[in-house]
């Protein structure tokens, strides 16, 4: 059996890819759950129950808190999972999955800026232009439909909760990157939802589930909600910041890019039609995650 090596290119390439099937999931099982529950109760039960399945290596690893890294820790469960998770179940009440898709593009932009001005990370040139490429081909594969639609005329406000999110992405990637060294991915968010965990049960006893214990599909649709903690947080995570921690905080964060490939791929088992453009912008979005990892061949470190 070949043992995965996450030094290696080729790996971080598979689990880049690995990585966007999970997330570009993750918009339609969102969209499931709230077809019963509130975007409140969605996002508390994605946490709480993504708390229950770190638990037993949460509980093993509470000894490996230190006056050094628990400040990084409750950035990385609060700013890092949390708040983003009740944030794109608010937006998605207003905003479509694909447009969702498109915004959290922005993550390796926010990534790239906030490393600037508060880690002391470096970006040449060639980065820039990757992100650019990258977020222009994200925007054309979304904006451009296949039947010729603008998906742009659905914009309002609700969209700045998934830019904010993406703010709070950008954070926990950096602080994952630079701050944490002596915790491994699954250590450091099992720790981390350790912290966050308790208050989203504490949240759940509070709220009301009249409306969607009314909805004939509710054991269903709290099913979806399942699969997106457990495999959409818990797994994902503990691999995306093991990921970042073996690569660089740029390209951990441009798994956002690749996302809408595969909400596409979602599209064609649904009956959806795919024109070359399409497949265009695909390409630029690639060509721009690979500028993006250029940076690995100059800077080790970051």
């Amino acid at each position: 059996m070949t043992k995965i090596n996450l030094k290696n290119k080729s790996w971080q390439w598979i689990t880049l890819l690995f990585l966007s099937f999970i997330w570009g999931s993750s918009f339609i099982l969102m969209k499931k759950g709230l077809r019963s529950y509130s975007h409140d109760q969605v996002a508390a039960f994605r946490i709480f129950i993504s708390f229950l399945a770190f638990l037993p290596w949460g509980i093993k690893n509470l000894k490996k808190i230190t006056k050094d890294n628990i400040y990084s820790l409750i950035i990385v469960g609060f700013i890092g999972s949390t708040i983003p998770a009740f944030l794109f179940t608010k937006a998605q009440t207003q905003v479509d999955s694909a447009l969702a898709g498109m915004l959290n593009s922005t993550t390796p932009l926010f990534t790239l800026i906030i490393g600037l001005l508060f880690y002391k990370s470096s970006a040449k040139l060639i980065n820039a232009v990757g992100i650019f490429l990258g977020l222009v081909g994200a925007v054309g594969l979304i904006a451009f439909s296949a039947n010729g639609g603008n998906i742009l005329d659905n914009i309002n406000y609700y969209g700045l909760f998934i830019v904010i999110a993406t703010i709070c992405y950008g954070i926990n990637v950096n602080q994952v990157k630079y701050k944490i060294k002596d915790l491994n991915g699954l250590e450091l968010t099992s720790i981390a939802f350790m912290f966050v965990g308790p208050f989203a049960g504490i949240y759940l006893l509070f709220t009301d589930f009249s409306f969607a214990l009314s909805t004939p599909d509710y054991i269903l649709n709290m099913g979806y909600i399942a699969v997106l903690a457990v495999i959409g947080t818990v797994l994902a995570l503990a691999i995306f910041n093991t990921l970042i921690q073996h690569t660089s905080a740029l390209f951990g964060a441009s798994v956002t890019y690749v996302i809408p490939v595969f909400a596409i791929m979602w599209g064609i088992f649904d009956g959806e039609k795919i024109s070359i453009w399409q497949f265009l912008w695909i390409g630029l979005i690639f060509v721009g995650v690979y500028l993006v990892n250029k940076r690995k061949k100059e800077s080790k470190n970051e």
